[in-house]
């Protein structure tokens, strides 16, 4: 048995099958049309009965009759053609006219159809219209799907029959026929889009079906032509055969013509040296009895002589190492230990050099004794086959030390040798792969697609060299470089092909390495620059074509170079990844999330539900970013900004909504930080609505437009309210009550908050002096402050002046100061805080939590109360990693003889778990949002 010869084909093969494939393809659809039609050829018939049925009596008989007519004879064409296209061949399938038939017939059909739909229903009785509509509507959405393998037949037959009785019936003038009319054009639209997708996803499959065909024609006529060939290659091993046995008996005769022609030389000198000459041996004849040696053509040949000596052969010129070889080889055959004697050894040349020479002999006369009386034979320089032997060994021993894998193989591609690394790359041992065909050795479908155009390359070329993919003996699929090199022989055919193998793994997961950072950022694992433009591209196409909407949102982080330049590049790079996990975390939904450079980073959502839940995600966003992060041994508290812009509604390119979110983002920063803004048309003159609004804050502060509003403190332990926090807002006369988010920042960025914090003061102190007067309960008042203030300098003497001024007791007023500002300028914060202390003032740490390195402050701050941040309450009973924050800050709080206020609490469930935990006190909507001093008196009694 044989290997079966693979053999690819032809270029005229190929290209000969292309029309018989357009054929077959015209073909089958066309055959698929028609026997499509069938049903809804029949359903048709039965409909037009059903039809003239339920309008008879209603509609004129007679054009009941002719419209029951043109239905069925239309029906029965159509069938009769069926029959005839099942009978036709394939080449008669594939001809024009029959689809021109075919769409002819299904437009007299729809218009039939139609006909009925406008002229025969009545505009009343809406039963009928039910009945006879349903009935058209059954035939119209069977013929669709039917018809869906080519959009042409379809359209030829939906759009005559719905278009027309559709626009029709909604230019009635009864509106129930109008909405008759609007039910057709609908159907026809969502038709359209099923036919369209049925005869992708049809024509992709009967692609790939006519390509499977014609893939397994080609196999099966490699098939043949591999039998034919292994059946000659047999036939010439045959041949091979029988020429070695006739050569093998020549070679015999040969040997014994040569044992003739030796003893005819012995006999005539002068034949011998005619023989001689044309060979490259020289002739020598020892004598030992008259130690004598005669010697033929030597000097020639050798370019040097010996002269006569006692022992004949071994002389000085002999190298010193083969000395004793020559002698042990010679004194053997003399005592007859051996045949022949054969012996190889190295004498210096007439030049100097060194040569490899080879002696042949025979005793041919022996005395009496047994002692050898005469010896003949030959000697030839063997240089060149020992160098040869040499450079075999050589190329043997780099064959077998190479790193890459070598193969050899004959010309029917059998294994002839291979290294030890080809075996360790394919986990196969040496004798399981000598002698196999390469073609049943390609383990992967990849490598034996590829085996015939390997082939047919090293034909034509003598060489190939690719990559595949293979499989080791343990199953691992690997990839490989392989190179082949064919080898001919001197009539130009092929000997050998050899073959050069190296794994590609380490290349690949190298080029992967690079690829992945070409697309992604190396320390946040998050796209990069040039991933998030191609992801923008991508996501700006699909909301062209689909009609969606996208949001892009820039993300920049608050402050981050001042942390960068005070904590350095290994801690900033920390944070970052933190933020980046948060994000990931956060935005599971989001199209892609980038990091662009440093601490910008950008989201893509490719569907949003509205503006509303764009901005709860940026809360959501913002809240997680400032929870406190631990880096290198320090608690950071950071902020972002979010700047958001959307598509269709801003802007219809990538690069436009990147510079837009961009604005917005730089909007935010300049707002304070922390905060998400949409990008407006109108954002471009933020800077002149922004000195707007400060005048206007101004005007507010003139004009006493500035309200205090109080939200309520409730004591756990007593179930008691017993303080409350003033919180300001500002009733404008146009805009209504604005919330301090619109205005806090800009009154920072502008130093108004100095101004206002004192109003603030002074009316928070006077509203509780007036509570004290009236005789309600004495209400500690919770008054925030500004790190302006607290930097001012003269906070403490502006306290003791409210104080005096509106006769409040200092231990009914207290303080808050956020842990950012306490942590800002510590040593300035901490005699602020005792002097404030020393006036019997109440001090509490608001939003603690946020900052860093909080724990290791806080007991040097002389304050009362810490505040827990809501971001902490909102999510209490999801995270019980809040849970566990919230237990601790409450335990160390008290260990520090602090009380704990929690903020934000909303449900029953926060409040309940505060209580059991030891919280001293709670605040937030499950109260009492903040209200005016006249609904908050309401409250109190």
């Amino acid at each position: 048995m044989t290997d079966p010869v693979i053999v690819s084909p032809t270029r005229s093969d190929t290209f000969g099958e292309l029309p018989h494939t357009a054929l077959a393809r015209d073909a089958e659809r066309t055959r698929l049309l028609f026997r499509g039609a069938r049903v809804p050829a029949l359903l048709m018939i039965f409909t037009g009965l059903g039809c003239v049925v339920l309008l008879w009596g209603v509609s004129p008989a007679s054009q009941l009759f002719y419209w029951l007519l043109w239905i069925v004879v239309l029906a029965g064409l159509r069938l009769h053609q069926g029959r005839q296209i099942e009978q036709a061949p394939t080449g008669r399938q594939a001809a024009p006219y029959w689809r021109r038939h075919f769409m002819l017939n299904s437009i007299a059909s729809a218009l039939a159809l139609a006909y009925a739909c406008v002229w025969l229903v009545p505009p009343g009785g809406f039963f009928t219209q039910v009945m006879v509509y349903g009935l058209i509507g059954s035939v119209v959405l069977a013929a669709s799907i039917a018809y869906a393998v080519s959009l042409p037949a379809f359209f030829s037959f939906a759009v005559p029959c719905l278009l027309p009785s559709g626009l029709l019936l909604i230019a009635s003038d009864v509106p129930q026929l109008r909405g008759w009319g609007m039910l057709a054009l609908i159907v026809l639209a969502t038709l359209s889009l099923i036919a369209w997708q049925v005869n992708r996803l049809f024509g992709d499959g009967l692609e790939q079906r006519l390509q499977n065909a014609q893939l397994i024609d080609r196999l099966r006529q490699a098939g043949r032509d591999a039998e034919a060939l292994n059946r000659e290659l047999g036939r010439e091993v045959e041949q091979r055969s029988r020429a070695e046995a006739e050569l093998r008996q020549a070679y015999d005769g040969l040997e014994q013509r040569v044992a003739e022609r030796t003893a005819e030389l012995a006999q005539s000198e002068a034949r011998l040296n005619l023989a001689l000459e044309a060979s490259d041996l020289g002739l020598w004849d020892w004598d030992l009895e008259k130690h004598e040696v005669h010697r033929s053509r030597l000097g020639m040949i050798f370019g040097f002589d010996h002269r006569d000596a006692a022992s004949g052969l071994v002389r000085p010129e002999v190298h010193v190492d083969d000395l004793e070889l020559v002698r042990e080889a010679l004194v053997a055959h003399l005592k007859g230990y051996t045949d022949i004697y054969v012996v190889q050894y190295r004498a210096r040349g007439a030049d100097g050099r060194w040569l490899w020479l080879e002696d042949r002999g025979q005793a041919i006369e022996r005395g009496q004794d047994g002692r050898v009386r005469r010896m003949i034979g030959t000697r030839r320089d063997v240089t060149a086959l020992r160098q040869q032997v040499e450079q075999q060994k050589l190329a043997a021993t780099v064959f077998e030390a190479a790193g890459e894998g070598i193969v050899i193989l004959d010309a029917s591609y059998r294994v002839l040798a291979v290294n030890q690394a080809c075996c360790t790359l394919s986990g196969y041992r040496r004798e399981e792969l000598l002698g196999r065909s390469v073609a049943r050795l390609a383990s992967s479908e990849t490598s034996q697609r590829q085996y015939a155009a390997v082939r047919e390359a090293l034909e034509s070329h003598d060489r190939w060299e690719g990559e595949l993919i293979e499989t080791r003996r343990n199953g691992e699929v690997y990839p490989q470089w392989v190179q082949l090199q064919v080898v001919r022989n001197e009539q130009g055919r092929v000997a050998h092909v050899v073959g050069f193998i190296s794994d590609l793994s380490l290349r690949h997961k190298v080029e992967e390495r690079l690829r992945y950072l070409t697309f992604y950022d190396d320390l946040t694992g998050l796209a990069n620059r040039s991933l998030l433009k191609v992801r923008l591209q991508e996501a700006c196409q699909r909301v062209r074509q689909n009609g969606r909407n996208l949001a892009v949102l820039y993300i920049d982080l608050d402050r981050f170079n001042l942390l960068n330049e005070s904590l350095g590049h290994e801690i900033a790079d920390e944070l970052l990844v933190e933020v980046s996990r948060r994000l990931a975390h956060s935005l599971s939904e989001a199209d892609t999330l980038a990091r662009l450079s440093g601490d910008e980073f950008v989201v893509l959502l490719d569907t949003y539900a509205s503006l509303s839940s764009l901005a709860r995600l940026g809360s959501r966003l913002l809240s997680r970013i400032r929870k406190p992060i631990t880096v290198g041994g320090h608690e950071l508290v950071v902020s972002a900004s979010i700047g958001v812009s959307l598509m269709p509604d801003n802007a219809r390119e990538g690069s436009a909504l990147l510079r837009q979110a961009n604005m917005a983002v730089q909007h935010a920063k300049h707002l304070g930080g922390n905060t998400l803004q949409f990008f407006t048309e109108r954002l471009r003159a933020s800077s002149l609505e922004s000195l707007q609004l400060e005048n206007q804050l101004r005007k507010a502060l003139d004009e006493g437009q500035l309200e205090l509003f109080y939200q309520p403190r409730l004591c756990l332990a007593n179930d008691r309210l017993e303080a409350a926090e003033a919180l300001v807002r500002w009733r404008h006369p146009q805009q209504g009550l604005i919330g301090p988010a619109q205005f806090i920042p800009l009154a920072e960025a502008t130093g108004l908050i100095i101004p206002l914090g004192e109003f603030v003061l002074r009316q928070a102190c006077a509203q509780a002096r007036r509570w004290q007067q009236q005789g309600l309960a004495e209400l500690r008042i919770s008054v925030n402050l500004s790190v302006k203030q607290l930097r001012q300098g003269n906070l403490v003497s502006l306290v003791r002046q409210v104080l005096e001024e509106t006769g409040l007791p200092p231990g009914l007023l207290e303080l808050e100061l956020t842990e950012s500002q306490m942590l800002d300028d510590i040593e300035n914060a901490i005699d602020t805080c005792r002097l404030l202390r020393a006036l019997g003032v109440s001090l509490a740490i608001d939003d603690f939590g946020t900052g860093y390195s909080s724990l290791s402050y806080l007991k040097r701050f002389p304050v009362d109360y810490v505040k827990i941040d809501k971001s902490f309450i909102a999510e209490l009973e999801q995270s019980g990693e809040d849970a566990a924050i919230i237990r601790a800050i409450i335990a160390m709080a008290h260990n520090l003889e602090l009380k704990v206020v929690a903020e934000g609490v909303e449900t029953q469930g926060q409040m309940d778990f505060l209580k059991a935990h030891g919280c001293d006190e709670i605040q937030g909507y499950l109260l009492s949002p903040p209200v005016e001093p006249e609904r908050f008196v309401e409250m109190l009694t």
